[in-house]
C-alpha cells in the first residue's frame, strides 16, 4: 500500500479485471481494453455477448485463441498507446481484432499493423462479434455457459459504470471524439434504471454515471417519459438521478456540462441522494481561449454557479479538467486562468498540455505555443492545483468521513471518501484497525493526517 499521487488523466479508465477459468475445449478470447471509463463499459458488453455464446475470457495473451484491443483516439498520444497495444498482443498472439475509437480509421491502423484480422469502430458490437465468429468459431454449452443478471463486469464488484448515453452535440476544436462517435443517442430512461438496479441487486455499492455529456441526457429524445416502478420517468439527468438515488449505493455523476439546469441536481446531493460531487470539464477561463475552443465562454458566470451550488450543498466536491497552451494562448490569458482557480477553488484537478490530433480543427489555428512554454505554463498550474488540494484536504483532518474501502492488504486497507473517485482522485488509507474490513465496505473514519491528495484515517 502506497500514497501516489492520483492519475490526472480521466481519459483513462481503471485496469480491467479479468476472472473466471475456461472449460475444456471452451474457444478462449483476451482483452486489451484502454482509454476512457466509456470504452470499458463497451469492453463489458462485448465481452457479456462472447461469454453468452459459449467463449471463454482469457486474462493473459498465450491463453487466447485470439486477443481484441479496444483501443483510444482521444490524443495523439493515446493513438500512439494504441498501436503500441496492438504491436505487442501481434507480437504475444498473433491473432489481434482491433475496435473502439481508432477504430474509426481503420487505414490508420492498418497501416502500421497490416496483419491485425479485423477493424471495427467504437461501439460496433455486432461488427466485432461477426469478426470474432470468423476468426475463432464458437462452442456454446447451454448447459454450462450461463451468465449471471449483470454479465461481465471489468471492475472490482463492488463498484461499476453506468453509461447513460453515447456521442456528443458539442463541436469543441480540440476533440474529435463526436467524429468518431458520433451525435447524442441516450438510452430510454428505464432501461437504464432497470440495469442499475440489477447491479446494486448483485452487490455494487457504487454508481459511477457516465456518458460524453451526461448534463444533456435525454435531449435527444426530448426528454420523453418511460414506465417506471407504476408511474413515469423523464430521459432526463435530474430525473434519472434521483430514481437512481434510490436504490440504496453510492452515485457518482461524471462529465457534467455547467448547463443551467445542473443546478437542479443540487439539492439532491444535499439531501444525500447522490454524492455531492461534480466532473465538470470546464477546459478553460478565459473567454477568448474559451471561443476559439468553440466552448462556452462564461467563465464569470460560472462562477457564480459554483457559488450558488455551495450555497445549497456546501460538501460538494468539484473536479474539472483543464487545457494548457491552447493555440494562441498568451501569458495574459494563462494568468487569468490561475486567478480563476484561486476563486474557484476546485477540490480535485487535471490538466493537459494541448495535443495535435488529427482531424482536429485547431490543428489550423495560428500561433502554436512552442513545448517549453507548454511544460511551463503546467508545472505552474499543477503547482497552484495542488497547493489548493492540500490545504482542502488538511482542512478534513479531524472531521468524521464516509469511505469506501477498495483494497485490504496486510499493510492496511485502501478506501475512498465521498470526494474520490476510483483511480483519478486520491485516497484515505487505514493503517490499523482495519482486519474485517473488505472491499465494498463503507464505513465512518477519523481523518487523523493529509498529504497533497491522499489521506490517513482510523475507523471512527
Amino acid at each position: 500500500m502506497s500514497a501516489n499521487p492520483p492519475n490526472l488523466r480521466p481519459d483513462l479508465a481503471p485496469a480491467p479485471v479479468f476472472t473466471g477459468a475456461a472449460r475444456p475445449g471452451q474457444p478462449r478470447i483476451g482483452m486489451v481494453s484502454l482509454g476512457c471509463p466509456k470504452a470499458l463499459v463497451d469492453s463489458e458488453r462485448i465481452l457479456t455477448r462472447l461469454r453468452a455464446e459459449g467463449y471463454a475470457i482469457s486474462p493473459d495473451y498465450r491463453g487466447a485463441d485470439a486477443v481484441i484491443v479496444n483501443t483510444c483516439g482521444f490524443l495523439d498520444s493515446a493513438k500512439a498507446e494504441s498501436l503500441e497495444a496492438i504491436g505487442e498482443a501481434l507480437r504475444e498472439n498473433g491473432r489481434v481484432l482491433v475496435t473502439g475509437c481508432l477504430g474509426a480509421d481503420p487505414e490508420f491502423i492498418t497501416g502500421a499493423h497490416p496483419s491485425v484480422l479485423a477493424v471495427t469502430g467504437p461501439h460496433q458490437y455486432e461488427a466485432v462479434l461477426d469478426a470474432v465468429h470468423k476468426a475463432v468459431p464458437p462452442s456454446p454449452d447451454p448447459f454450462i455457459d450461463l451468465l449471471p443478471a449483470t454479465g461481465v463486469s471489468l471492475t472490482p464488484r463492488h463498484y461499476s459504470y453506468v453509461k447513460i448515453s453515447e456521442g456528443c452535440n458539442h463541436k469543441c476544436k480540440f476533440c474529435i471524439i463526436p467524429d468518431m462517435r458520433g451525435k447524442l443517442v441516450s438510452r430510454p430512461a428505464h432501461a437504464v434504471l432497470r440495469e442499475a438496479e440489477k447491479l446494486v441487486e448483485a452487490g455494487v455499492r457504487e454508481l459511477l454515471v457516465i456518458s460524453q455529456d451526461t448534463s444533456a441526457y435525454g435531449v435527444d429524445r426530448k426528454h420523453d417519459l418511460h414506465p417506471w416502478k407504476g408511474g413515469e420517468v423523464r430521459s432526463h439527468i435530474t430525473d434519472l438521478a434521483r430514481e437512481m438515488g434510490k436504490l440504496g449505493a453510492w452515485v457518482r455523476l461524471h462529465y457534467v456540462y455547467p448547463y443551467p439546469h445542473v443546478r437542479d441536481l443540487i439539492p439532491l446531493m444535499a439531501e444525500g441522494a447522490i454524492l455531492p460531487y461534480l466532473d465538470i470539464p470546464f477546459q478553460h477561463a478565459h473567454p477568448e481561449v474559451l471561443r476559439r475552443m468553440a466552448r462556452p465562454a462564461a467563465a464569470a458566470r460560472t462562477l457564480d454557479e459554483i457559488a450558488a451550488w455551495r450555497a445549497v450543498c456546501p460538501q460538494i466536491t468539484l473536479r474539472s479538467t483543464f487545457i494548457v497552451g491552447y493555440p494562441g494562448e498568451t501569458e495574459t490569458e494563462f494568468q487569468t486562468l490561475l486567478d480563476w482557480m484561486d476563486e474557484a477553488q476546485l477540490d480535485r484537478v487535471g490538466c493537459f498540455q494541448y495535443e495535435n490530433v488529427a482531424g482536429a480543427r485547431s490543428n489550423a489555428l495560428p500561433d502554436h505555443v512552442p513545448a517549453e512554454v507548454k511544460q511551463d505554463r503546467w508545472d505552474r498550474f499543477m503547482e497552484k492545483a495542488q497547493a489548493i488540494s492540500e490545504a482542502k484536504l488538511a482542512a478534513k483532518v479531524g472531521t468524521v468521513q464516509q469511505v469506501i474501502v477498495d483494497a485490504v492488504d496486510a499493510e492496511g486497507a485502501t478506501c475512498r471518501t465521498m470526494a474520490d473517485a476510483p483511480e483519478i482522485d486520491g485516497n484515505l488509507f487505514i493503517d490499523e484497525g482495519f482486519e474485517g474490513l473488505a472491499p465494498g465496505d463503507i464505513i465512518p473514519v477519523t481523518v487523523d493526517e493529509a498529504g497533497e491528495y491522499d489521506l490517513w484515517g482510523r475507523r471512527a
